[in-house]
Order: C-alpha cells, then sequence, then structure tokens
C-alpha cells in the first residue's frame, strides 16, 4: 500500500501562501509573494532533491496544479523532468480540461479515490494545494507531513494548519535539518490516536519521587 505525502513551506507563524514567487497566489492582498526565495539555500535544495526520491505521483489542488501546469511543462532540469513525466491527479469540483500531459481528475468520492492512489502509487506527493491539504487533514488522508519551517513571521496569509485540522498524532521520523539560511526540515509520520492529556503536577511528583 502506497503513502499519500503533504509537503509544504511555512514560515514559523504558519503562513504557506505563495512561497514560490510574488504572482503565485496574491488573494486576499497578500504582499509577500515569493518569501521563500531570499531564504533558499544549498541544504535547502538538497532536502528538495531527496524528498522526492521515490516520488511516483503528484495529487494537487486545482489553483496549484493550474500555477503548476502554466511552468513546469516550459522548464528544464530534474523537477521539471520529473513533475513532466509523473501522473498528475487534480482535485477539483471543476470539470474543465486538464492539459497538462498525464493529468486526471481525482474522483468525487476522495476517500475511495485515494485508497485507489495508494493501491496504484508508492509514493503520492501533495504540494502545496492549501485548500485540499485541510480536507486530508479533516479527515486524516495521509501518511507523512514534510515542513520546511522557514525563520520568519509575515502574521497574514493563508495558514498550513487552517480550519481542516483535528485533534492528530504524529511522530518525528527522522533528525530535523536546518540549514545555514535558518530553514528546519521536519518530517512526521500520522499516528493513531488522538493526543493524550496529563498535569505537570503528576510529572513533578513523579521526580520527587526519584530523588
Amino acid at each position: 500500500m502506497g503513502l499519500i505525502h503533504i509537503d509544504l513551506f511555512t514560515t514559523l507563524d504558519g503562513v504557506a501562501q505563495a512561497p514560490g514567487g510574488p504572482e503565485e497566489d496574491p488573494a486576499d492582498g497578500f504582499v509577500f509573494g515569493g518569501w521563500q526565495a531570499p531564504l533558499i539555500d544549498e541544504v535547502v535544495g538538497d532536502q528538495i532533491d531527496s524528498g522526492m526520491v521515490g516520488m511516483d505521483a503528484l495529487l494537487l489542488g486545482r489553483r496549484t496544479y493550474d500555477i503548476f501546469a502554466s511552468y513546469w511543462p516550459h522548464q528544464d532540469g530534474k523537477i521539471a523532468e520529473l513533475f513532466n513525466r509523473l501522473p498528475k491527479y487534480v482535485a477539483s469540483r471543476q470539470s474543465q480540461e486538464l492539459e497538462w500531459e498525464g493529468s486526471a481528475l481525482l474522483g468525487t468520492d476522495t476517500v475511495a479515490s485515494l485508497r485507489e492512489l495508494r493501491e496504484k502509487h508508492q509514493n503520492v506527493h501533495v504540494i502545496g494545494s492549501l485548500d485540499f491539504v485541510q480536507t486530508l487533514f479533516s479527515e486524516r488522508l495521509f501518511d507523512q507531513l514534510n515542513l520546511w519551517v522557514y525563520p520568519i513571521l509575515l502574521g497574514r496569509g493563508k495558514k498550513v494548519f487552517a480550519d481542516g485540522v483535528v485533534p492528530t498524532n504524529l511522530r518525528l521520523i527522522e533528525p530535523v535539518v536546518a540549514s545555514p539560511n535558518g530553514a528546519v526540515m521536519q518530517r512526521y509520520a500520522l499516528v493513531e490516536g488522538t493526543p493524550a492529556v496529563g498535569s505537570m503536577a503528576d510529572i513533578d511528583q513523579a521526580e520527587q519521587t526519584r530523588k
């Protein structure tokens, strides 16, 4: 059974809107499009490349798909070659023709459609697609969350953890990697159950008992 990966670039305060460029997503008057570019360094580039190893399908929301479809078919290089070659599945309520070669609409039953993707592919990656990601969070329809966290605060913009988030357990599956410019790479796996609660007083009492 394959895995669904969510790959996101985010600021320290959780803003993930338009990391790639000023025209990517200026919705709601967002003026910081392209905030990621000044912070890219060799370590970030290496981590992005390593994160694509084994990727065999893309799963995108409609807005991200349209951005990618207008850009990547006209580019060269490893990422362009990979994205243009991979099958691309689009979560959208719209039925317009998908012009990017290898593209297909995801079925209306998201749970069933993702089950089919897991049976067909080993590593399906969701990149960006913040609105669709909220659905994946709310239904826990993902297996791995990969976050590149950058050391800036923007205060406004579309957030990674917005209306779709429900109480969820995650497990860090690799050591955290920090880049010279302060970006931090974190990879988490989804874990069953909901977060536990407790009392710091109980912990303090246990510490006193051990002394």
